[in-house]
């Protein structure tokens, strides 16, 4: 079930970012790279819902992929993205790097990385992204540590998870 699930969103999501779309989903891909010593992370997001959602919350006009999108326009990202997403390593709690952003059509990346750890037993994860503006919003949360994949669908009621290895 999980499996289906999961193409049917590595599908459908490519597809809903080229058209209006009317859900509400946002994938947070999260990787511990060991050669590393690093949590790797990845979310992406369809462009005009973030974009309505730092909008209002920071009274700014982002105005993304135009050419009057404010230049400083991370300094809201990395704001917003500290605000709404929270995680726990091993029970610790770990402060992420904002690495940057990337625009692909109708979606943002955003790339966030935690240094600095050598082992994971679990992550817990908190994520209230675009929850506040889109009350049917839907946060997948897909995690690999080593050869363990685990994922899980987060939601208004329910906006944690504990994922263990």
């Amino acid at each position: 079930m999980k499996l289906k699930i999961h193409l049917l969103l590595f599908i459908a999501l490519p597809l809903l970012s080229f058209t209006a779309h009317k859900y509400y989903l946002s994938l947070t891909q999260i990787n511990y790279k060991s050669e590393a010593k690093a949590v790797q992370i990845i979310i992406n997001v369809f462009m005009d819902d973030i974009e309505l959602a730092l909008n209002k919350d920071f009274d700014i006009d982002l105005q993304l992929t135009t050419k009057r999108e404010l230049k400083n326009n991370d300094v809201y990202f990395e704001k917003y993205l500290k605000d709404k997403l929270a995680l726990k390593v091993d029970g610790k709690e770990k402060n992420f790097n904002y690495l940057g952003k990337e625009y692909d059509g109708d979606l943002v990346f955003f790339y966030l990385e935690i240094e600095n750890i050598n082992k994971v037993n679990s992550i817990d994860v908190s994520n209230k992204i675009l929850i506040e503006h889109f009350p049917k919003q839907q946060n997948l949360i897909k995690s690999k540590v080593g050869k363990k994949n685990k994922s899980v669908l987060l939601t208004k009621d329910e906006s944690s998870t504990l994922l263990e290895y």
